[in-house]
């Protein structure tokens, strides 16, 4: 896709693998500066010096998002070298591989940190900062299929209901901001090659013959859907989850 995004400010979360990764480079290569955010500080340093290599902008800066008193200091340091963060991708996430009776209390707190009170703080983060600057936003929350489907094998009924919490969140988020110009959009996608996603093939075994198409998705699969959601032109598209698993999961 041909989606210019000089002059904007995208700050991405999870960044030092898997999708967020190719996010964030995506995203460079589309012209914006990116903010790269993950706990692997050094990890994040290696990225920024590729992205660095191909003419992008790049910031590496660690984050813990179970430390909600460390995300005001990012967007500082954003802010102070970039401008504004006008483009949120609340990508990082983390799953529980274990059947909801078998988790404990910490476990079960640690994936709620992570994937549902962390996006909500980034977002709100991102549209007090947006609001206060007067400029128009775009917010791209990653939800999942098993927001939509879940079998009794699957395991992962935390990990479930917290994109499903998502899923809710992006639409109602959409409509409290929508008068500010700050869109919120996500992505399910179905299974992709990631670290997340080598731990549960691990587990399950490979299972992807029982797919229509016998394949998982690789992250650039996912390349047009998010352009699209961050594109200045699809500035009508807001509160939306778009679906991307090949036909994956029969709903």
């Amino acid at each position: 896709m041909s989606v210019d995004l000089h002059g904007h400010v995208a700050l991405v979360t999870g960044a030092s693998a898997g999708l967020g990764r190719h996010f964030a480079k995506t995203l460079a290569r589309a012209g914006a500066a990116v903010v790269l955010c993950a706990r692997r500080l050094e990890v994040l340093e290696g990225l920024a010096e590729e992205i660095r290599a191909e003419g992008g902008r790049a910031l590496p800066l660690a984050l813990d998002l179970s430390d909600a008193s460390a995300m005001a200091g990012v967007f500082d340091a954003a802010e102070a070298t970039f401008g504004t963060v006008d483009i949120l991708i609340n990508n990082a996430g983390v799953a529980d591989g274990k059947y909801a009776t078998r988790m404990t209390l910490d476990e079960v707190d640690h994936v709620l940190a992570i994937n549902v009170r962390a996006p909500f703080l980034m977002a709100t983060e991102t549209a007090r900062r947006l609001m206060a600057a007067e400029k128009p936003g775009r917010i791209v929350n990653l939800s999942s299929v098993a927001a939509y489907a879940y079998t009794h094998k699957s395991a992962a009924a935390l990990y479930a209901s917290t994109k499903a919490a998502v899923v809710k969140m992006t639409e109602v988020l959409a409509i409290e901001w929508s008068a500010q110009r700050i869109n919120v959009n996500a992505i399910a996608p179905g299974l992709f090659r990631s670290e997340m996603s080598a731990g549960y093939l691990e587990r399950a075994g490979d299972f992807t013959g029982r797919f229509p198409r016998g394949r998982v998705g690789e992250p650039e699969h996912l390349e047009s859907t998010l352009l699209y959601l961050v594109d200045p032109a699809s500035s009508f598209v807001t509160g939306t989850t778009i679906i991307v698993d090949d036909a994956q999961q029969g709903r």
